[in-house]
């Protein structure tokens, strides 16, 4: 047992930092072209994120948390009423009411603070539930809905995703009830989503249910998406035999424009 735990210590996987978790998927977008309209601006923006001393995804309260500031860490305090320091603000912080979350933002802007441009652009887009709004709306109107159409059978391929999901949440919750790693049922719920392969979804519920596991979920629920060209093959090669694989699929019939539209 020690020398299976030596060996999982000596590999690169159990050392991979932020940085290099984002630069691979960098690579991964540009070298292999794996979905890089995805991984691309993923990557990026994790660069842009964790910039030193930028503060591009801080909000004016973390701006005003990260600077310590004594007299204004004071001034905090005493609205929440807890001890002056980082730690304790922020506990008292998680466990407030949004509309005291709030007082505190506008609290910080008074004070000279001002969100980052990642910060508000979470703000507008992701927070307020616009941006996987109209990234639904994009790709509904770029889906061929024709196949299906043509052969409504294939609607039991989309009811698997289902499964997917209930799937994820169990094991979420297994985890938890292990104590490997501490997980609440709505945080289960928001991971669950993943199972879906609905980036959007992910990211809305995950902003309703679990806003604090918001980001790890994107990049999970994008990442794997994008990896399919990796993770596919393989299993479909232990699945089918290669005259399977070689059956040449096509549309059963024309679907008009109008059938479409109806």
């Amino acid at each position: 047992m020690e020398s299976l735990n030596a060996l999982l210590q000596g590999m690169g996987l159990m050392h991979l930092g932020a940085g290099q978790a984002i630069m691979l998927l960098l690579w991964l977008a540009i070298a292999k072209k794996f979905e890089p309209l995805l991984l691309l601006p993923i990557g990026f923006g994790g660069l842009l994120s964790n910039i030193p001393e930028a503060g591009l995804a801080l909000t004016a309260l973390e701006s005003l948390l990260a600077h310590h500031d004594a007299g204004q860490l004071a001034v905090i305090a005493a609205k929440l009423h807890c001890a002056p320091d980082v730690h304790a603000i922020k506990e008292a912080l998680a466990l407030a009411l949004p509309s005291v979350q709030s007082q505190m933002e506008n609290l910080a802007v008074d004070m000279g603070y001002t969100p980052g441009v990642l910060a508000l652009f979470y703000k507008v887009a992701i927070g307020s539930g616009v941006a996987p709004l109209v990234i639904f709306m994009g790709v509904g109107a770029m889906t061929d809905f024709g196949p299906l159409l043509a052969n409504p059978r294939t609607l039991l391929l989309g009811a698997a995703a289902q499964f997917g999901i209930f799937a994820t949440v169990l094991g979420a919750l297994t985890l938890n009830y292990f104590g490997l790693i501490s997980f609440t049922l709505p945080q289960a719920a928001a991971i669950g989503i993943i199972g879906g392969a609905d980036g959007p979804t992910a990211i809305y519920l995950s902003g309703k249910l679990a806003p604090e596991l918001l980001g790890a979920i994107a990049v999970a629920a994008y990442s794997y998406m994008a990896l399919v060209p990796l993770i596919q093959p393989p299993i479909m090669r232990a699945l089918t035999s290669e005259k399977e694989r070689k059956i040449r699929m096509v549309q059963l019939r024309t679907v008009s424009k109008r059938e479409k539209i109806l």
